[in-house]
């Protein structure tokens, strides 16, 4: 069964950049899709940004211009370098997995997600 484990989140203020990683293990998919999911008590969770079996990256608005989503498939984990960050980025953020070969944040169908990482901005 597939793990993923969230990590980097932390108190920073606003401006800042971070960079949060997912360790996985026990992938079954081949090929596969990921993505990370962001939530807090105002909006329900939802994707920020997704990268396909093909290296395609895409981003909805909350994650458009500032996040960047990676992959090293070498050390199976997931990246989300976040840059300039802002007060409503304050969130708890979760990796997720999925069998799609390719498509974008919008289409993402998750089978999994990890327990979830703390991102708090504020100054």
């Amino acid at each position: 069964q597939v793990q993923l484990v969230e990590s980097g989140g932390a108190l920073v203020q606003p401006g800042t950049t971070l960079k949060l990683s997912c360790v996985v293990s026990g992938n079954p998919y081949s090929p596969y899709s990921m993505a990370w999911y962001r939530q807090n008590p105002e909006n329900p969770r939802h994707p920020v940004a997704a990268i396909d079996s093909q290296g395609s990256t895409t981003y909805t608005r909350s994650g458009e211009g500032r996040f960047t989503i990676s992959i090293d498939s070498a050390k199976n984990t997931l990246y989300l370098q976040m840059n300039n960050l802002r007060p409503e980025d304050t969130a708890g953020y979760y990796c997720s997995i999925s069998p799609q070969r390719s498509g974008t944040v919008r289409n993402f169908r998750p089978t999994d997600f990890g327990p979830g990482t703390q991102v708090t901005v504020s100054s």
